[in-house]
């Protein structure tokens, strides 16, 4: 049983969180700067860790988004069908690394699923039927925020599903897959790992985080509660649905931003892709036309310039 961190601990914690969500602005920032514009502000002084530290991590992830940049390209040009599964607890940072991953990529090449509660229709389905129709086409990269393993883990240990449907699913899953790798489609899964006390801090730091409060549902603070049994559920799942063909990856979790570079570059490891040459682009004389005027728009359209 872990005990109440004290109050200045979780006050460093919500700032660490805090600057986690400011360092997620300077990324997107990236758009309309240039890295040596947000270099330098990530060496600001923080009050957490070395302005080294987030300078370094800053300038591998923007190198890594480059080679993600190129892995589209990549697939997109030869055809290629990938299915990346992200699993893991209540806040062990599937999210965010989902959202450095996508931040700089084409949505119409890497799409992210995330499924809501089956509806009582979907329930009656067969159970992969829902997750089929999300399958890549040609050229496309899929990402799972959650997956069919929901089925292992939060159907188990919350009882939305009999043990019956539980090992028909145990049954079935590595067939499921195994038949996924044969149509030509790369799957792969991943488990971020968290432990105890840092699941703990970061519960802890959300709900004094008026932004990320809503991250938080009734669901998420009973699996706090039910960690064991979402343990032995996550060490059967493991054990049972590793396969050959489609392996899980376990990744560190505890410290989100080397679990992102980390799993980001084990992403990029796992594909053979080179860069595609791409055409050299030549922006066009705009035509100009006799007699065009361009009319004004009516005052009352116009949002009011407070800012």
């Amino acid at each position: 049983m872990t005990t109440l961190p004290e109050h200045a601990v979780i006050l460093e914690r919500i700032e660490r969180e805090l600057m986690d969500g400011y360092d997620e602005e300077l990324e997107l920032e990236i758009e309309d700067r240039t890295h040596e514009d947000v270099l330098a502000e990530a060496g600001q002084d923080s009050g957490r860790g070395t302005k080294s530290e987030r300078a370094a991590y800053f300038k591998e992830l923007f190198r890594l988004q480059g080679e993600l940049v190129k892995l589209q390209d990549w697939v997109a040009a030869t055809k290629q069908k990938a299915v990346i599964i992200f699993e893991g607890r209540d806040a062990a940072g599937k999210g965010g690394v989902i959202k450095r991953i996508t931040q700089r990529l084409n949505p119409r090449v890497a799409r992210v699923v995330a499924l809501p509660a089956p509806s009582d229709r979907e329930r009656s389905q067969w159970y992969f039927q829902r997750y089929t129709a999300h399958l890549p086409a040609a050229g496309e990269m899929v990402l799972f925020d959650r997956s069919w393993y929901n089925r292992a883990g939060v159907e188990r240990v919350m009882g939305f599903c009999t043990p019956d449907e539980l090992e028909e699913f145990f049954r079935s899953v590595p067939e499921f897959e195994r038949m996924l790798v044969r149509s030509g489609i790369t799957l792969i899964k991943y488990w971020f790992s968290i432990t105890d006390e840092e699941q703990e801090m970061r519960f802890l730091a959300r709900i004094h985080d008026p932004l990320k409060q809503w991250k938080l549902s009734p669901m998420d603070l009973e699996s706090r509660r039910r960690w064991e049994e979402y343990t032995a559920a996550k060490e059967a799942m493991l054990e049972r649905t590793h396969i050959a063909e489609a392996p899980w990856w376990i990744v560190n979790a505890v410290d989100k931003k080397k679990a992102r570079l980390n799993c980001i570059r084990h992403l990029l490891s796992l594909f053979p892709y080179q860069e595609v040459q791409r055409p050299e682009v030549h922006l066009p004389e705009r035509q100009h036309h006799d007699g065009y005027g361009r009319k004004p728009l009516p005052a009352e359209m116009m949002v009011p310039e407070l800012y």
